[in-house]
C-alpha cells in the first residue's frame, strides 16, 4: 500500500494518487528561455544560434542525436533530433552547462 496521508477538515486519509486528487496537471509544458533577451527557444535553429554565440560548436559525429561541444572542455550537449522530444531534462542540461544564460519556465 503506497500513497500520501492527507489531512483535510480534521480527517486523515490515505490518498493513492495525490496528483489527481489535487488537480495537478503533470503534463505542463515547459519552455527554455534565453535570459539575456528573454527569448523563448521554439526551435533548434534558435537554440543553435544562441549556443554558437556562447562558444558551442555543432558536433556531427552522431547522426541520431543533435550534439554540441565546447572546445577545450569535456562538455557535450546531446539532444534528440526531433524538437518535439525536447523535454525539460535536456533543458536543464543546457542550463547547467551555461549558467545564467538560460532558464526554464512553464508555458
Amino acid at each position: 500500500m503506497s500513497g500520501v496521508w492527507m489531512f483535510n477538515n480534521g480527517v486523515v486519509r490515505l490518498v493513492e494518487n495525490p496528483g489527481a486528487e489535487m488537480n495537478i496537471d503533470k503534463t505542463k509544458r515547459k519552455v527554455l528561455v534565453y535570459t539575456p533577451s528573454n527569448e523563448d527557444i521554439t526551435s533548434y535553429s534558435d537554440l543553435e544560434r544562441h549556443l554558437c554565440a556562447l562558444g558551442w560548436e555543432r558536433y556531427h559525429g552522431d547522426t541520431t542525436l543533435l550534439q554540441f561541444h565546447k572546445r577545450f572542455t569535456t562538455h557535450l550537449i546531446s539532444l534528440p533530433m526531433d524538437f518535439s522530444s525536447f523535454s525539460s531534462n535536456y533543458m536543464y542540461d543546457i542550463i547547467v552547462k551555461n549558467p545564467n544564460m538560460f532558464k526554464v519556465r512553464d508555458m
